[in-house]
């Protein structure tokens, strides 16, 4: 039988970035979908957007959040020139949502006019030194409504559930969910997840955002910190990663959408205008792998650390002893799916072969 979930190619980049539309009873289990897009081949590319069923609402009504908190929101100055650049963020004092969305809808700060994406994007990096904006990131919390079973970033029930139901640890943003509240020109820059986790977006309302992504290295740039893209400082535009060559894609992600990257991804975005996204990480059999031979930022104190023994002794407990012994050396390889995702094909084998008969 033919699979009822679409998939198209966007026209974006290098027409890699698959988006898919599952079906109602194809969203109910999130690990089962996620090992479905990837037997599709979407981490090859290291992004995917999936459009929800039209009739699901992660929360009835979004008009009774004026009054939640952002505690720290951040200023976010940058310097530099000719495509490379450097992101500090500076605290600012707390605010309200209606004052956030007070600030970013005014004269100053507004998304201005354009045609198209491309115009907005020409504008942004023309502009990306001057007027700093303000970015409502990393707040605790979720506006998902409690008793909304699929999709909950709240409770996805990945693997990666072990950290805290085996060790009782929560790792804010990572195994939690955090709210971001954008405006024009706000930006999350180069970057990979924390321990190369999977990681999900989902824009809950207001303007749409542009993602880049590309799978690749930094060669001769980590003299001081070999893993100085996680302090998500660098932004590098399009112009020069076509400039040396390195390929690269990006894409548009509207209210109402997911964006899922995974393991080895590095991505960067920036608003279009005030909106509001949550996003937490997550995990498969095949992060394992990716988890146990990341490579950690050395200069800061709050790096993301997660202990990858209980991992290795749940899930590939025949290589437990060689892990302990640190001779569990396995190279990755990127272009195979997650371990579910071949169960899936097996399993589909398995029913399409039974009707032969």
């Amino acid at each position: 039988s033919v699979h009822s979930a679409s998939l198209s190619p966007l026209n974006s980049g290098n027409n890699g970035i698959m988006t898919f539309y599952p079906t109602n009873e194809e969203f109910k289990n999130f690990n089962r979908y996620v090992a479905y897009i990837e037997s599709k081949g979407a981490h090859r590319v290291g992004l995917a957007k999936i459009v929800p069923p039209k009739e699901w609402k992660p929360r009835a009504s979004y008009e009774d959040i004026d009054d939640l908190v952002i505690p720290a929101p951040i200023q976010q100055v940058v310097t530099g020139q000719s495509g490379l650049f450097t992101q500090y963020n500076i605290q600012k004092r707390a605010m309200t949502v209606k004052e956030f969305r007070r600030i970013a809808n005014s004269d100053k700060f507004c998304s201005p006019h354009y045609d198209d994406f491309e115009e907005l994007e020409r504008k942004y990096w023309k502009n990306l030194t001057f007027n700093p904006p303000l970015y409502g990131a990393d707040v605790n919390g979720s506006l998902y409504d409690p008793d909304v079973e699929q999709w909950n970033i709240c409770r996805l029930g990945t693997i990666l559930d072990t950290v805290e139901r085996d060790s009782g640890i929560t790792i804010e943003g990572v195994n939690t969910p955090y709210l971001y509240f954008g405006m024009w020109k706000t930006t999350f820059a180069w970057h990979t997840e924390d321990m190369d986790l999977y990681s999900i977006n989902y824009l809950h309302f207001g303007s749409s955002n542009q993602l880049f992504l590309f799978l690749g290295f930094f060669p001769g740039s980590s003299q001081n910190c070999e893993a100085f893209l996680r302090h998500k400082m660098t932004l590098i535009s399009p112009s020069i990663l076509k400039k040396y060559g390195i390929p690269f894609e990006k894409i548009t992600q509207e209210a109402g959408e997911f964006m899922v990257t995974f393991p080895y991804a590095y991505h960067a975005g920036f608003n279009h205008g005030f909106n509001c996204a949550e996003s937490t990480n997550f995990a498969t059999e095949r992060w394992i792998e990716y988890g146990k031979q990341a490579v950690l930022c050395s200069c800061r104190k709050d790096m993301v650390k997660i202990s990858m023994d209980v991992f290795v002794r749940k899930y590939q407990p025949d290589r437990y002893e060689q892990w302990l012994a640190g001779r569990d050396t396995t190279p990755i390889d990127h272009s195979q799916p997650t371990p579910e995702a071949k169960e899936r094909r097996r399993r589909r084998r398995r029913e399409s072969s039974s009707w032969l008969w």
